[in-house]
Parts: structure tokens; C-alpha cells; sequence
């Protein structure tokens, strides 16, 4: 099996991923709520801050789908079972749900009271943990692999064993989440952008 360089364009869905995660997060947090927001506050502020909510959420929900392309592409770079790119589905679909609660408040924000928008907003909490756990598999999977094989560096291969253990941890899960897996997919599209095609295919082969 060769691994020709157009072949790795796809490779770049990865730094699209972060860039579209980082714009929707910042458009989603400006202006938002405090944490422990009353629901009155948090439907004003579906209610002044539409356009740049549904902005961001929107970015953010493509920047998951964008995480899901860069996955698949892996899974047939490094040969990774189905359970990987499942993983990844999962990862991306609830990540997409971390966004649109609050885009749902925006788009019905004339038809629901302070209670409604309280549970729109808080249930973000619910889809955050479960994507903690479910991008424990991609990563996990690809830690495995590069390190069995050395198709990605082994010390990366190890930070990437290290985000998927740190995951699973529930009191620091979330630091994981919102910065670890940024750093993983923005670095693995780095080494598989600048890794030699023929090196790739010679430790693929050798698998």
C-alpha cells in the first residue's frame, strides 16, 4: 500500500477542526453567562446575543464534523478498527450537542421562559462528560497503534495515551477535553502533513 501526498489532503480537517472548535468557543463565551447564571439572565442573553450565538454554535458543530473527517482519514492511514471511527461519531455527535442547546435557545428564545432556557443551557454539562468519554477511544486507539508500529513518533504516540488516560478521569477530564484533544488533533495533522510518504507506507507495511 502506497500513501502518495494528495492522498494526505485530507489531513487537513484537523487544523479546520481547531480553528472553527476556537472561533465557536470564543463567539459562544462572549457575553455568555456566569456559570451559576439565573435562567432570567441566561434568556436575556439568548435573546441579545443571537446572531454571534448561533454563529458560534454553529462553527462549533462544523468544527466536530471536521474532527470526524480528520479521524476517518486516520482509520485508513493507520488500518483502525471500526471502533475507532464509532468512537469518533460518538465524540463528534454529543460535541455538536455541546453547542446546540444553546443555538436551540437562540433560534426559540421568543417561545420559552427562564426555566426552558436554564435547562437548554445547563445541559451542556450532560453532553461535555460524555464527550470526555467517548474521544477516550480515537485517541486511545491511535496511541496504540503509532506506538506499535512508530508511523507517528512514540513520544507522541504517549501524549496521546496520556489525554485519553487523563480523559477518563472525571475531576480533571474536562482540562483533557477542551485543551488536550485540540493539541492532539492539530499535532497528528502535523506529522502525518510532514511525514515521508514512503516512510509511512514502510511502517505501515511492517505492522
Amino acid at each position: 500500500m502506497t500513501y502518495p501526498t494528495d492522498k494526505r489532503t485530507w489531513a487537513f480537517a484537523g487544523p479546520l477542526a481547531v480553528a472553527l472548535w476556537v472561533a465557536g468557543i470564543f463567539l459562544l463565551t462572549h457575553n455568555g453567562p456566569a456559570d451559576h447564571a439565573t435562567g432570567a439572565q441566561i434568556l436575556h442573553w439568548y435573546r441579545s446575543n443571537t446572531t454571534t450565538i448561533l454563529i458560534g454554535g454553529w462553527s462549533f458543530m462544523l468544527g466536530c464534523l471536521a474532527f470526524l473527517c480528520f479521524v476517518a482519514g486516520l482509520c485508513d492511514r493507520l488500518q483502525l478498527t471500526a471502533l475507532t471511527l464509532v468512537g469518533a461519531g460518538m465524540t463528534a455527535a454529543v460535541g455538536m450537542l455541546v453547542a446546540a442547546v444553546d443555538v436551540a435557545g437562540a433560534i426559540d428564545k421568543s417561545d420559552i421562559g427562564a426555566s426552558t432556557a436554564a435547562t437548554f443551557h445547563h445541559a451542556i454539562d450532560v453532553f461535555f462528560v460524555t464527550a470526555e468519554l467517548a474521544a477516550i477511544v480515537p485517541l486511545g486507539a491511535v496511541a496504540v497503534i503509532a506506538w506499535r508500529t512508530r508511523v507517528l513518533p512514540r513520544w507522541w504516540a504517549a501524549f496521546s495515551g496520556l489525554v485519553a488516560i487523563v480523559l477518563a478521569i472525571g475531576p480533571i477530564g474536562w482540562a483533557a477535553l477542551i485543551f488536550g484533544m485540540p493539541t492532539w488533533t492539530l499535532g497528528t495533522s502535523v506529522f502525518v502533513l510532514l511525514r515521508r510518504p514512503e516512510r509511512a507506507a514502510a511502517v505501515a507495511a511492517a505492522a
